[in-house]
């Protein structure tokens, strides 16, 4: 009996050394790993909540690190989509990023319709007495300028109308040779307008195609041809440009009414879309003087709309490479959007009769910085 007790007491003592050894090896185990090692999923976790300052800092510690750190950055916010009510004077700004959407109550802006958005600022007009005015919907600033009549024709502005080189750009054709162009800046007493001659057709396109780039105010025809205008030398010409290729089904498809047009990093972008088909987006090589087809959008967010596209870049990931279409479906929780990586729409499916839509129903606007109006 003493011996089998001994036996026992020597194996229990075995035992707990056994277990003592593998503890002290899986604590050393642990020492030895570093917070380089964490799993990249847990690493994306931690790393897409921090701030840009710390985000930036957190990139530095090693190459495994700067790539998690830089695929989840996010430096910019995406425009939100603000809505212009049909009575009263209640305003719904649709963040898509989020899903959430924020009201504002503002009176000033009854009676008025939007023309052109840049820098959170509006331009908006005013059928009933001409009026023109630019108005920042989250500080309440507003900026008037000369009367002037503005139908339907194309406008657009180059800078906010706090700088000093804010110029408003208005133009309609008077023939397919012939254009009026307007121009006005914050602080003018009147508007100025001079005819230009074109060498090629220019018909003035449905709705806002039109950018401000590198200086110039470019604009896309209704057949798709490309007018560039100089508010420094009050020059107008019409390029030498083919317009885009476009599948002969989008013709007989009103695709006139599904153009966008944005600007990206000196780079001029055009979105044709129209009901089912496959969105097709083109790059102006200002080189060749060509649109060429755009296969992948490097990282780059479009939001289009009838008045105003804008582009983002370092946007949350899920964001990237998506153009986001000024509808919103599901009870209002979900944009229209198509992927170019994935080639489809999401929700899948889905599309848009642009001809059904109302021009002036939304119109994008960059946020206010700290993304809240509570």
């Amino acid at each position: 009996m003493a011996e089998r007790k001994r036996r026992k007491l020597k194996l229990l003592a075995e035992t707990i050394n056994l277990d003592e050894k593998k503890a002290t090896e899986e604590e050393e185990s642990l020492k030895l790993q570093t917070w380089a090692d964490l799993p990249v999923e847990l690493l994306e976790l931690i790393l897409c909540h921090l701030t840009l300052e710390d985000n930036v800092r957190a990139s530095a510690v090693c190459r495994r690190w700067h790539k998690v750190a830089v695929a989840v950055r996010v430096v910019n916010q995406s425009p939100w989509l603000m809505y212009f009510p049909k009575y009263g004077s209640l305003y719904e700004f649709y963040d898509p990023a989020e899903r959430k959407t924020y009201s504002l109550e503002l009176p000033e802006l009854q009676g008025s319709r939007a023309c052109y958005t840049k820098d959170g600022w509006l331009l908006l007009y005013r059928p009933r007495n001409h009026g023109v005015f630019f108005f920042n919907p989250f500080n309440r600033h507003m900026i008037k300028l000369p009367r002037f009549e503005l139908t339907y024709q194309m406008v657009a502005f180059s800078d906010a109308p706090t700088s000093d080189l804010c110029v408003v750009f208005t133009i309609k054709h008077i023939s397919p040779t012939v254009v009026a162009i307007s121009t006005c800046r914050p602080g003018d007493s009147e508007w100025t307008t001079v005819n230009h001659q074109n060498r090629l057709p220019f018909v003035s396109s449905i709705w806002n195609k039109m950018v401000f780039c590198s200086g110039m105010f470019y604009c896309l025809s209704l057949t798709g041809w490309l007018g560039v205008y100089d508010p420094l030398l009050r020059a107008w010409s019409v390029l030498h440009v083919p317009p885009p290729r476009c599948p002969e089904n989008f013709f007989a498809k009103n695709w006139w009414k599904g153009k966008f047009m944005a600007e990206h990093d000196g780079d001029i972008l055009v979105i044709y879309t129209c009901n089912t088909e496959t969105p097709i987006i083109f790059k102006l090589d200002h080189s060749e003087m060509v649109w060429e087809e755009m296969q992948t959008l490097n990282g780059v967010t479009l939001f289009a709309s009838f008045l105003s596209s804008h582009s983002r870049t370092e946007l949350p990931g899920a964001m990237r490479n998506i153009v986001y279409f000024s509808k919103v479906r599901f009870f209002g929780k979900r944009c229209i959007s198509y992927s170019v990586d994935d080639h489809r729409y999401y929700p899948r499916k889905e599309c848009h009769d642009w001809g059904e839509q109302d021009p002036f129903e939304n119109i994008w606007i960059e946020p206010p910085r700290d993304a809240s109006l509570n």
